[in-house]
């Protein structure tokens, strides 16, 4: 699982790792062996995979998840769990079935892990209790986690927010005439604010409205937090282009490029987070 990111449990005085790749969670089964045999917990990940139930919980787990999983291999190894003579590795349950639900890894953070739902299986064979800290210390991590990305989330939000005051600043005092109406202000306040949504989401407010009748608030409201980051930068560059007396045309045109460049930019650069 090279580029994996990892973090950290713990799980009544056990650490136990996590690795997140491609949106996954993996969970190390090593060291929630070593809660029951700190010595040889490889030892005790292949007693448990000597079992019929375990195979068969690990095939059918396969076989939801992985369509390129083997189930002849799977079935030759269902026939012989339980016989005295039948060991099973986690390297040659992968090697012959093509499983991805239990990985072995090398290096740093090396061992075996499992997904999420093979590891509490796991962590149930070993300890009922055990399991149960374990599912409660996993969900205070990825409450955090989702806390995170939302307190982020909400700062860009105000960013974009005091951006936007910031931008019809420069409307009011380069585009519109000495006195106008409401009316007429507001109509070259979201004159503005439109453009600025065409060359970020490529549709105005009221497009995207008529395509989403059933969606709670506005289209910046459902913006991802890269969006609202170039969001932010297009509000500040508008405004600085407004008071160059640019037509709005060609600051369309310009602030468009520069949304699909910075956009490609945070992607990327998200990815590579995702991937260490």
């Amino acid at each position: 699982m090279t580029g994996s990111k990892k973090t950290t449990i713990d799980v009544q005085g056990t650490v136990v790792t996590i690795l997140a790749r491609k949106n996954q969670d993996y969970i190390s089964l090593t060291d929630i062996a070593r809660y029951r045999n700190s010595a040889e917990p490889f030892s005790i990940i292949n007693n448990w995979m000597r079992s019929r139930s375990t195979i068969e919980f690990l095939g059918l787990w396969e076989t939801l998840s992985n369509p390129d999983f083997k189930p002849l291999e799977f079935e030759r190894f269902k026939n012989e769990a339980g016989s005295n003579y039948f060991v099973l590795s986690p390297q040659r349950w992968i090697a012959a079935t093509q499983a991805i639900g239990i990985t072995s890894v090398s290096g740093r953070y090396g061992g075996t892990y499992a997904h999420q739902d093979i590891a509490f299986e796991f962590a149930t064979w070993i300890s009922s209790e055990f399991k149960l800290y374990l599912i409660k210390e996993f969900q205070r991590l990825k409450a955090e986690e989702n806390n995170r990305l939302h307190l982020a989330w909400n700062l860009q939000r105000t960013l974009a927010k005091v951006n936007y005051r910031i931008h019809t600043d420069a409307i009011k005092e380069t585009l519109l005439p000495a006195k106008v109406t409401k009316a007429q202000a507001a109509a070259a306040y979201a004159s503005e604010a439109d453009m600025l949504n065409v060359a970020l989401f490529g549709k105005t407010a009221k497009e995207w409205r008529t395509e989403n009748p059933a969606a709670e608030g506005n289209i910046r409201d459902q913006a991802t937090l890269e969006q609202l980051v170039v969001l932010s930068n297009l509000e500040s560059l508008n405004s600085v282009l407004i008071r160059q007396d640019l037509p709005q045309s060609e600051r369309l045109l310009q602030l468009n490029q520069i949304a699909i460049t910075q956009i490609r930019s945070l992607l990327a650069s998200s990815a590579m987070k995702r991937l260490k």
